[in-house]
């Protein structure tokens, strides 16, 4: 099925407006990216937007689950497409790149933290961290 934001967006109970729809867009190509990304990826499509429409409009879709925000520790916060599963993040700790890893246990929380907690868990969010294949110095693959 084709991407459809506004569809989406309606589906949602969410007003369709241009500037939704560009950052719903900005969000989907470039997944994974901050707030700033977004702004200029939206200024590219559709000119002037204010940073402040910016957060209004991701925190309007976070907040109806169009969008999941994640902020690893010491960076800022991003913006994921992929949302309503209980999917983790990879993240380089050189670069910044930060990559989907899908739960390998079943539907959510798929970890397992038992039941003394006094909690009902509804999400697990965890961040892997490394360094991704782009930035690993070849010459310390080639001595393993």
């Amino acid at each position: 099925m084709d991407f459809d934001p506004a569809l989406l967006l309606r589906e949602h109970g969410v007003q369709v407006t241009a500037q939704r729809l560009a950052v719903l867009r900005a969000v989907h190509v470039r997944p994974h990216c901050t707030a700033d990304q977004v702004a200029e990826d939206v200024r590219a499509e559709i000119g002037s937007i204010s940073r402040q429409a910016v957060y209004d409009a991701l925190g309007t879709l976070t907040g109806k689950g169009l969008l999941r925000r994640i902020q690893p520790a010491g960076s800022p916060a991003l913006y994921d497409p992929r949302a309503g599963d209980n999917h983790h993040h990879m993240v380089c700790r050189s670069c910044g790149q930060t990559t989907d890893v899908d739960c390998e246990v079943g539907s959510a929380p798929c970890l397992a933290i038992g039941e003394a907690s006094g909690f009902e868990i509804d999400e697990a969010e965890v961040i892997f961290w490394g360094t991704c294949s782009g930035c690993l110095d070849p010459q310390s693959m080639a001595s393993e």
